[in-house]
């Protein structure tokens, strides 16, 4: 369609009609003539006082029809436009109300807007707890302070509007937490209860249990149910007939054992069902394969697939491409064999090939390897980074850290600057540089300790405390023992990468030290979630240790 002709004269506007015709569909041809003669006709308006002659263009905009689309060859009628898909409800019952107990939001201060469409209610005993511990600068007292400022937030919206009511509750939105369809409600009277007279009264979490207790007495036609991060309390609470539950919004996962493992057999007739739709070609020495049918749904992007069939020639391949019901299979470099060594180290076993070939590909930026005690994390890792370092000069250092949680007892204050602080944690990083500093036997005693300084200049150690502001340019971080960082640790290390740095975790999910961790609720969980399907991000659950033969038997019976 052409465009409309310019303004002749100064203040002349288009019309809306105008704008919006050249938004129509061109569906058939026609002639110039015909063309000029559907032309709209230019409107001329002459400049007066602004205010009306702004009025006159929002009254002539505003009633102004719409242009009508023309309607494609072969139908009768336009198609309809589209409507917005109507909402499912959440549920069909009537709303909870949930009594939330202190340590709940001091573990999640926007705890307040996880519980969809159903009502919270605050214990005056719950304000008492959080006005004694908001002092400080430790995680717990920072999470106080931000419950404070949005229940101050709340409250004062409410004021504004004179709706600040403490029977009718708050409106949990009004804040734009627009998931949040409840209502807040405060205690603001005295609620009779009367408990076991073995629970001593005046205790902070035996008075929520009364104050839900006087709550189902007083609304019976509603399920009142106390959530709470303390497991004794919810004991408690089960002892005296009242429901309560734990707290789960910040559990990635109920069961470890659905967590994405990176790695997917292929059936054993995937030739015969795949192979009479399927391209293959080979580019620099790797084979592609485009494949399409029922198995490209439950395929991701780096994600790896193996077929082993006794008999025939076993596939390795990563998934690189899902376009709509295609996907594209890319063969693996062998890190089994010697000549393909990663500073002298070569994978074992399937899934440590599956893992090198993550970590010395330069398009992955993101990388998570979870696995047993002796499944070859670090070392494989280390090697990769000292090969792309040293080797290929692809990054400029190898940054390594990781949680300080100890096992038993604190042994105290340590001597020394940050590195020297950090370095009776890297225990494990002085073990594996042992280990592949004597991969190398042709240099002598002099050679070894000299790339052993050499590598050890490539390699800074820091200390998670001091991360927040930092950035890494074209650096190798490697973020040991992840399993102890909590979700919100994850992002603060993760954020930190500039361009050409690329990050590895590790970490073994049955291995947490970090008090109120669990398997479903650790940050490692939370990124190989969060970052499975990412063009640039890769994951690989290592199954098999190959530390000795002591240590894989233990992993296994202990």
């Amino acid at each position: 369609m052409p465009l409309p002709k310019p303004p002749a004269k100064k203040g002349d506007l288009l019309r809306s009609a105008d704008y919006e015709a050249q938004a129509a569909p061109r569906v058939e041809k026609r002639s110039l003539k015909t063309r000029a003669a559907e032309a709209p006709a230019q409107a001329t308006l002459e400049l007066h006082d602004g205010a009306p002659a702004l009025a006159a263009r929002r009254a002539e905009n505003t009633t102004a029809p719409a242009a009508t689309p023309y309607a494609p060859l072969g139908r009768a009628t336009p198609a309809p436009a589209p409507t917005q898909r109507a909402r499912k409800p959440r549920s069909t019952g009537p709303a909870k109300l949930f009594v939330l107990d202190t340590n709940v939001l001091m573990h999640d201060p926007m705890s307040l807007f996880r519980f969809e469409e159903h009502d919270v209610f605050l214990p005056m005993i719950t304000l008492e707890e959080l006005d004694g511990h908001k002092k400080g600068m430790s995680e717990v007292a920072r999470s106080v302070r931000q419950v404070s400022r949005e229940l101050d937030a709340l409250a004062s919206l409410a004021a504004k509007d004179s709706k600040l009511d403490a029977h009718a509750g708050i409106e949990l939105a009004g804040t734009g937490h627009r998931e949040a369809g409840g209502k807040l409600y405060f205690q603001t009277t005295f609620l009779d209860f009367k408990l076991p007279p073995g629970l001593p009264q005046g205790k902070a979490d035996n008075q929520i249990l009364g104050v839900v207790q006087s709550l189902r007495e007083q609304q019976p036609g509603r399920d009142i149910v106390l959530v709470s991060k303390d497991i004794n309390m919810r004991v408690k609470a089960r002892a005296l007939g009242l429901p309560a539950e734990d707290y789960t919004n910040d559990k990635t996962l109920e069961d470890g054992d659905l967590l994405y493992t990176g790695v997917l057999p292929l059936p054993a007739d995937f030739w015969e069902r795949h192979g009479k739709t399927m391209e293959s070609w080979q580019q620099g020495g790797v084979t592609f394969y485009r494949i399409s049918g029922p198995l490209v749904p439950a395929l991701m992007i780096n994600q790896f697939v193996y077929l082993e069939v006794p008999g025939a020639t076993a596939l390795y391949a990563r998934v690189t491409e899902i376009t709509g019901k295609t996907a594209v299979l890319k063969t693996l470099r062998d890190y089994t064999h010697g000549k393909n060594a990663v500073w002298g180290v070569t994978a074992r076993n399937r899934e440590q090939n599956f893992a090198l070939n993550l970590l010395m590909d330069p398009e992955c930026d993101f990388i998570t390897l979870t696995g047993t005690a002796g499944t070859g994390k670090t070392l494989m890792t280390l090697a990769a980074g000292l090969s792309q370092v040293l080797d290929d000069r692809r990054y400029t250092e190898i940054i390594v850290t990781r949680v300080t949680v100890p096992v038993g007892d604190d042994i105290g204050f340590l001597p020394g600057n940050e590195e020297e602080k950090m370095g009776p944690w890297m225990g494990a990083l002085d073990d594996n540089l042992e280990v592949l500093a004597r991969t190398d036997s042709s240099a002598g005693e002099w050679g070894r300790a000299a790339t052993n300084d050499l590598v050890r200049s490539k390699i800074k150690i820091k200390s998670l405390n001091f991360m927040r502001g930092r950035t890494f340019l074209n650096k190798f971080v490697l973020i040991d023992e992840a399993q102890n960082l909590t979700p919100k640790q994850m992002k603060t290390l993760i954020t930190r990468a500039g361009p050409g740095t690329k990050i590895v975790c590790l970490g073994n999910l049955a291995q947490i030290d970090t008090p109120y961790l669990t398997e479903g609720s650790s940050g490692l969980t939370y990124a190989v979630d969060r970052f499975k399907g990412w063009p640039h991000g890769g994951h690989v659950t290592l199954a098999r240790g190959e530390r000795s033969r002591l240590a894989d038997f233990a992993s296994e019976v202990l």
